[in-house]
Order: structure tokens, then sequence, then C-alpha cells
């Protein structure tokens, strides 16, 4: 009964990316009724983080992460690193201002403004819940617990997605942020973050979470560590790029 439960909570997940990735393909379409042509390479980008999330819930590798530690590092990089970048680089408010009517639009637009939305896309503040819950998961019995308990499992993992989503919009500013922060700012908070990312999976491979064989964590820590640079330099990519085209100086007329 309980792994027919798991199954179902697996699914409900799935089925939340695959309403998101509808709504988005419903945005893209009244969008363009509005003669307003939305670009390719970004619903490509939200489509693509779609998939990486549904294999991290549902699937043989979703499967494979209950028992294994490798795997379950690769759906943590899927569902924490790289699904939320892409589905970022998708600019899904952007898309939703362009395609709905002026009110809900100034709706949008007033959420974005709201004081919680602030606070929690601070760079700090999203950093401390994406690598401070990381910390948290894998140093104490948190990662041990998660696969007793099915409903703390889920809510990991719906965390880990979030955090992962909140962290990548508060460096790179892809969709309209109203909230905004200096190039230097988010840069000194992304190398924190870095530095604390790195060092995790080190500890990790030389203390590994409880339940996980020496082995596995050698290898899930390296992936960490190897996996997660690769992901991060798309995002130093971005980041440096926005600020070449900010200051870059401006040709004369």
């Amino acid at each position: 009964m309980e792994g027919l439960t798991h199954v179902w909570m697996s699914y409900l997940l799935a089925a939340l990316f695959v309403v998101a990735l509808i709504c988005y393909l419903v945005l893209t379409w009244m969008s363009k009724r509005r003669s307003r042509d939305w670009p390719l390479y970004r619903t490509v980008f939200w489509s693509l983080g779609i998939v990486c999330c549904l294999f991290s819930v549902v699937g043989p590798m979703a499967g494979l992460a209950q028992h294994d530690f490798y795997y379950h590092m690769v759906t943590h990089l899927l569902l924490g690193m790289l699904g939320p970048l892409l589905l970022v680089l998708g600019a899904p408010m952007t898309l939703a201002l362009r395609a709905l009517s002026v009110k809900k639009a100034r709706l949008i637009t007033r959420m974005l403004r709201s004081e919680p939305v602030s606070f929690l896309s601070h760079p700090i503040t999203a950093s401390i819940l994406n690598i401070g819950g990381l910390w948290v998961l894998y140093t104490t019995d948190l990662y041990a617990l998660m696969h007793q308990h099915l409903w703390l499992h889920v809510l990991v993992q719906v965390h880990v997605f979030l955090a992962g989503y909140l962290f990548t919009i508060s460096l790179i500013y892809i969709d309209p942020t109203p909230h905004r922060y200096s190039f230097f700012y988010r840069t000194l908070v992304f190398i924190a973050a870095l530095a604390a990312h790195g060092i995790l999976s080190k500890y990790i491979y030389a203390f590994p979470p409880n339940g996980v064989s020496r082995a596995a964590a050698e290898a899930g820590g390296k992936l960490m560590y190897y996996g997660g640079d690769l992901i991060d330099m798309v995002i130093i990519f971005v980041l440096c790029l926005h600020w070449y085209r900010a200051t870059r100086p401006r040709s004369m007329a």
C-alpha cells in the first residue's frame, strides 16, 4: 500500500509539471493571437526544464534514486539546478504579461512587487533556502528519514525545486524584477553560494550521509561537485553577459 501511495504522489508531482507546460503553451498561443510572437527558444527552454523535472519525480531514474545515492544526486541536479535554470530561461512571467489582459497583468506585477516575493527572491535569502537546505539534508538524519516517510520525501522534493528556482531568479534577471540588486552584489552572493555548494560536495565525499555507503557517497559527491559546476557555468555566463550589455559603451548615433 505504501509503495502504491508513493507512486500516486509521484504522479501528482509530475501532473503539476505537466500542467505548468500546458499553461505555458496556452499563454504562447494567446500571445500569438495578440500579434505578439514569442521566441521559440524560450518555449524550448521551458519544455526541456519540465522534462528534467519529470525525470526527477517519475520513471526509472526516480525509482533508482530511492535506493542508489548516485541516482539520487542525478535527480537533485535535474530538479534543483538544471530544471529551474531552464525554466527561468523560459521567461514565464514575461510571457504571462504579454499574453494576459491588462487587468490580470497588473495583478502579476503587484504580486512581483509584494514584500513576500521581495524577501524570498533576495539573493541571500534564496541562497540560504537553497544551499542551506542542502546542508541540512545531507549532514543530518533528514536524508535517511525522507526515505522512510513519504510525506517528508515529497516535501523535500518540493523544497529542492522551489529553492533552486528562487536561487536562479535571484541571480539572473530574465523576467521583470522590481526588486533589483547590482551585478556586483549578486556576484558576491553567488561566489559564496558556489563555495558552500562545493564544500558540501566534498563533505559528502568524506562523510557519507546516514544510510549511504562510502563508495556511493564518493560517486555522488563527485557528481554533485562537477555536475553542479557545469550548470553554474551557464548562470555565470548569463550573469556576465547581462553585466556586459548593461555597462558597455553606447555607440554614438
